[in-house]
C-alpha cells in the first residue's frame, strides 16, 4: 500500500538504535551483555523452579508420587 510507505529515517521501530548502531563495536557488546545478562535470569528463574518443585514434592508426596507415575506412562506410551 502506497499510503503507508514510511521512509526510512522516520521509521519508529525500537529494534535497531541509531545512536549506538552507527559507532563500531558498541552493539555487539550491548547484546553480549543482555544475552549474559538474560542467560543469568533464566538460570536464577531455572533454580528456584526446581526448588519450588522439590519443596512441594516434599510438602505433597502423594500427590509427588502420582505426578512421577503419569510422567512415567506419559513416557511409555510416547512414540518416536
Amino acid at each position: 500500500m502506497p499510503d503507508r510507505e514510511r521512509e526510512p529515517d522516520k521509521d519508529p521501530s525500537p529494534r535497531v538504535r541509531r545512536d549506538t548502531a552507527d559507532l563500531p563495536g558498541t552493539a555487539g557488546a550491548a547484546d553480549a551483555d543482555a544475552d549474559a545478562e538474560r542467560r543469568r535470569r533464566r538460570a536464577r528463574f531455572l533454580r528456584d523452579l526446581a526448588e519450588a518443585r522439590a519443596l512441594r514434592d516434599r510438602v505433597q508426596p502423594r500427590r509427588a508420587k502420582t505426578a512421577r507415575l503419569r510422567r512415567a506412562m506419559r513416557m511409555r506410551t510416547f512414540r518416536w
